[in-house]
């Protein structure tokens, strides 16, 4: 691409949106919300933000905008979800209140606010994998984490110390990218670039996926 970055849209329906975009802007994307499915279906991109996950949904789904999302994500559109993202993209959540909406595509097994309440929340450092420049500043707000990852996903991080060490906080299977921590908040956009270079090699849709057809091993690097 000459001129200007992919078109990265962050979904727009609740949750930390403005930081995203501010995220996305300072590593040369151009970042939209997206809030209806003609400007989902305008995007390159997206990013599911950290926020209320049981909200999301539910707007989603009454927004028209639930099936047209995880219609995106069969046809392979690259995502990136944080914390209430995560669970969003999780095939299997944990702790889910019943009949929360999700869109799936993610081979995981997700436990909702599993390290603890509000107060609960914690900031610390991980190393992720595919992230130059040492550990990242982490911070976990009622956050998620991945209880078991299918064979196709890429375990990026893992908490390293404390009674949570060694849980699962960051993957990638494919076009798809999720942590349990919040980069947005840090002002550290080292996952946001890894993202922005996902979406750069693969921009937008492929069509051939929209049938079901999965791909998440060859692309994620594990097998």
């Amino acid at each position: 691409m000459t001129g200007r970055g992919p078109t990265v849209g962050v979904l727009a329906l609740q949750g930390d949106v403005r930081e995203h975009l501010a995220a996305l802007a300072s590593v040369g994307a151009v970042g939209v919300p997206v809030r209806r499915p003609a400007e989902l279906a305008a995007v390159q991109g997206l990013v599911l933000p950290g926020g209320e996950s049981t909200t999301i949904g539910l707007v989603a789904a009454r927004t028209g905008l639930l099936e047209p999302l995880r219609a995106a994500v069969r046809a392979g559109l690259p995502v990136y979800g944080s914390c209430a993202g995560m669970v969003m993209l999780a095939d299997r959540v944990v702790g889910a209140p019943a009949g929360q909406h999700t869109i799936g595509g993610l081979d995981v097994t997700v436990r909702r606010n599993a390290f603890g309440r509000q107060v609960d929340s914690f900031e610390s450092t991980v190393e992720v994998d595919g992230v130059p420049g040492g550990p990242l500043h982490a911070v976990f707000i009622r956050a998620p984490w991945v209880e078991q990852a299918g064979a196709g996903v890429q375990v990026l991080g893992r908490v390293v110390a404390g009674p949570a060490a060694g849980r699962i906080v960051a993957v990638r299977q494919g076009r798809l990218v999720a942590t349990s921590f919040h980069p947005e908040l840090t002002g550290d956009t080292r996952v946001h670039d890894l993202f922005v270079q996902i979406v750069r090699e693969h921009p937008g849709r492929d069509d051939r996926r929209a049938d079901g057809a999965d791909d998440g091993a060859s692309e994620g690097g594990v097998r």
